[in-house]
Order: C-alpha cells, then sequence, then structure tokens
C-alpha cells in the first residue's frame, strides 16, 4: 500500500467519519442561535468558535460534511450511471453515427461549466441542493463518457474480444462481460477524483448561493458568510476553508494511491 493511498484513506476516512457522526450528535444544535456569544475565537467551549449567529462552528462543519459528501456522491453517481454506459456504447459502435452523436452531445455539455449548467437550472426550479447534484451530474456524464470510451476502445482489438465476438456473443455482451470489468479500476480512481472536484464544485455553488440554502450548513456558504468578517473574526473563513482543503487532497491522494495499487504496471516497475 503506497503512502499517497495511507495518507488519502486517513484524511478522507477522518471527514466521513465526522459527516456520520453529525447524523446522531454534534456538540451543539447546529440550527440554535446564540447572540450573546457569537464570533468567539476558537476556546475550549467551542472548539472551532462561533459564528455571526453564536452558532457553534464545529457543528456546522460536521454536518456541512455530510452536506458535501452527499452531493458529490450522488452527483458522480449519476454521472457514472449515465455516461459509462454512453462510452461503452460508443465504443462499441465507433465511427457510427451513434457514436458521433453522442461524442458530440459529451462537446456540447463540455462547452457549459457547471457554474452555468446550475444558472440555468436554477433560473428555472431555484436554487437548493437537489439542483447543485443535477448541475455538477450533468457536468459528470461527459467525463466518464470519454473516459470509458477511450479505455474501451483499445480493449475492443484485444485477442480475448476478437475471440468473444467469434464465439456469437453480441456487442452489449461482450461490453457487459469483459469491456466494462476490465475498465473498473479505471473508472474506480476517475470516481475519487471527480467525487473531489464535486466537493470543490458544490463549495463554488454555495458560495454564490445556488447550493444547499439555509439552515441547511454548507462549507462554501459559510465562506461567503465570512468574506466581510475575515479582519475581525479570520477563524470564520479559515476553518470551512481547511475543511475544503483536507477533504478535497484526502480525496486526491485517495485516487492516486488507487491508481499506484491497481495499475499493475506501476507496480512492476516499482518492485
Amino acid at each position: 500500500m503506497t503512502r499517497n493511498l495511507t495518507l488519502g484513506a486517513a484524511l478522507s476516512s477522518l471527514v466521513l467519519l465526522a459527516a456520520l457522526i453529525s447524523f446522531v450528535w454534534t456538540p451543539y444544535d447546529h440550527t440554535s442561535l446564540d447572540i450573546p456569544n457569537k464570533l468567539q475565537s476558537p476556546n475550549g467551549q467551542h472548539w472551532f468558535g462561533t459564528d455571526h449567529f453564536g452558532r457553534d462552528m464545529l457543528s456546522m462543519i460536521m454536518v456541512g460534511a455530510r452536506t458535501s459528501i452527499a452531493v458529490a456522491l450522488v452527483a458522480v453517481g449519476i454521472g457514472m450511471a449515465l455516461g459509462v454506459p454512453l462510452g461503452l456504447t460508443a465504443a462499441a459502435r465507433k465511427g457510427s453515427w451513434l457514436d458521433e452523436m453522442i461524442m458530440r452531445g459529451n462537446d456540447l455539455v463540455f462547452a457549459f461549466p457547471s457554474l452555468v449548467i446550475a444558472i440555468l437550472i436554477t433560473a428555472v426550479f431555484g436554487a437548493g441542493a437537489i439542483n447543485a447534484i443535477i448541475a455538477i451530474g450533468i457536468f459528470n456524464i461527459p467525463v466518464f463518457a470519454r473516459i470509458t470510451r477511450g479505455a474501451a476502445l483499445s480493449l475492443w482489438e484485444r485477442e480475448f474480444i476478437l475471440a468473444a465476438r467469434v464465439s456469437g456473443k453480441g456487442a452489449a455482451r461482450i461490453s457487459a462481460e469483459h469491456i466494462l470489468p476490465n475498465v473498473a479500476n479505471l473508472l474506480i480512481v476517475q470516481g475519487t477524483i471527480q467525487f473531489s472536484l464535486g466537493i470543490l464544485a458544490e463549495a463554488g455553488l454555495s458560495y454564490v448561493g445556488l447550493g444547499a440554502q439555509p439552515p441547511t450548513p454548507s462549507w462554501g456558504r459559510m465562506l461567503a458568510d465570512a468574506q466581510t468578517m475575515v479582519s475581525f473574526a479570520p477563524h470564520l473563513a479559515l476553518i470551512p476553508g481547511l475543511a475544503i482543503i483536507v477533504t478535497v487532497l484526502g480525496l486526491n491522494l485517495l485516487g492516486d494511491g488507487l491508481r499506484d495499487w491497481l495499475d499493475p504496471r506501476i507496480r512492476v516497475a516499482r518492485v
């Protein structure tokens, strides 16, 4: 097990553990206002201090973790559930009108960043976590479609695939039984990377008011609320910023570690 994998798994597990614990316990009620004790610096009673409404920052960070993880996880799931079949279909029909239509559709989605997609969605349906999930999920579809298609194309000319075709198996069955298992490792690594990008995207959308809405805590909105108070309460920006950094760093290290661990060529080279 590589150092990146170990460190990435440790950091990611720490954030995940905080999110899971928040379902059953937080130091304080994250919706409880305590105006007399607002803007307290980190202390023995409030380890991460309090915000401008007197809410406990540690409690908000813990609940914000589950918000970010839930949004990113569902969005990546949408991207994989739709993008992988599209990529497999495009590779199986290489050069056909279907392949061309799928790839040009991917190019069209890539032309609109997730923030622009979110603005379009929220303009119609309103801001909220569900719409942020949809926006990030739509942006993930072409990512997984391209990754899957590129990896699958290199397999369609392999001897074991030719043998499967000679045995009478159709393209759909070959894709499901032979292509998908051989690209699963790559998809796992890419899923980890997209998960970290989903955390960043959720924070960015919440920062501009398009993500989870009050009273649900969100790291991005906590940063937005803190931007006018950095000079006299820097912990309001520092703590959610560090939470985002630790989470994204942990997931990126986890992705790098998984790539090294799952790729036999890298393992052989290191030996």
